[in-house]
């Protein structure tokens, strides 16, 4: 039987590697859009009180996460410096209760790398993979396109932005449903 397509609260949202020198070298327009999108997502996942988790790939020489990301983050938010492209396997969050969500919800980049590896990790361990079309880049459109086809034939969800904010929320009289309207207009 074919899982929901439906994301929910039981999940865990991952930013990966949304970093100052890796955030440089992406198409500048396309990485203006992600990064809102993003913004959105981060905002989101706080008001509907699902878990965010930070990934930071070696960030002696790639950066730490975009200080405008930081900043709508509560302190606590936690945050992974890896060395392995996958996050999925980071000792720091298999250790955790998210790593027990029945999904994963992925924004970040780069897609063809990545969050490419982590979504078919997650895959492979069960979980149903959510990745955020209009919050994921790479350097080049094509690696990118690439990327969400393989994830899409590999069994992941792929969706956008708003789909993200609104799904869990299951319609319009969840208490939260005003907060999560006003970050899309």
């Amino acid at each position: 039987m074919r899982k929901s397509a439906i994301a929910t609260t039981d999940a865990c949202w991952m930013l990966i590697d949304v970093q100052t020198r890796l955030c440089g070298v992406m198409p500048t327009d396309a990485m203006r859009a992600v990064i809102s999108n993003i913004e959105r997502l981060i905002q989101g996942a706080y008001a509907l009180n699902i878990p965010l988790w930070v990934t930071e790939q070696y960030p002696e020489k790639l950066g730490e996460t975009l200080l405008p990301l930081q900043a709508l983050m509560p302190a606590n938010t936690p945050r992974i410096t890896k060395l392995a492209f996958s996050a999925w396997h980071a000792p720091a969050f298999q250790a955790t209760q998210h790593a027990q969500q029945s999904q994963l919800v992925l924004f970040g980049l780069e897609t063809h790398i990545c969050v490419l590896q982590t979504a078919l990790d997650a895959l492979a361990a069960g979980k149903q993979v959510f990745v955020v079309e209009d919050a994921v880049i790479s350097r080049t459109e094509a690696n990118r396109n690439n990327a969400i086809e393989r994830m899409r034939d590999a069994g992941c969800v792929i969706t956008n932005t708003e789909s993200m904010l609104f799904e869990p929320m299951l319609g319009a009289t969840h208490p939260q449903f005003k907060t999560i309207s006003a970050l899309i207009k």
